[in-house]
């Protein structure tokens, strides 16, 4: 079983910056495939960023350039550093890892999920 909790949220304004964290209760991180995803208000859940067991990064077309996912495996933790932050980044951002490597944005995919951490960015 894996235990994921997020933290770093909270607000800022437009083009500022945040460094989200997930830390995991697990033997090893590195055994797992993690990926960043977000909720924003009337929407549904989307896969932003994902991770591969190695630290290979891939990111959806409207945060690359933005934002970067990061791990440290001795650590358990994820990352996600996220400048020129957008009103439209608003959102609940959820930190997800699968045993399963391979780049996937499909929530249904990933077994452990943390609660969220709330972003919220103002104009």
């Amino acid at each position: 079983q894996v235990r994921l909790v997020e933290s770093g949220g909270g607000a800022v304004q437009a083009g500022g910056s945040l460094n989200l964290s997930c830390a995991a209760s697990v033997y090893s991180f590195g055994g797992y495939y993690a990926a960043w995803f977000r909720q924003g208000p009337g929407k549904e859940r989307e896969g932003i960023a994902t991770i591969s067991f190695s630290g290979v990064p891939n990111y959806i077309d409207s945060v690359k350039g933005r934002f970067t996912i990061s791990r440290d495996n001795a650590k358990k933790t994820l990352y996600l550093q996220m400048n020129n932050l957008k009103v439209e980044d608003t959102a609940m951002y959820y930190c997800a890892a699968k045993t399963r490597g391979g780049v996937s944005y499909r929530d249904s995919d990933y077994t452990f999920w943390g609660q969220g951490t709330q972003v919220t960015v103002s104009s």
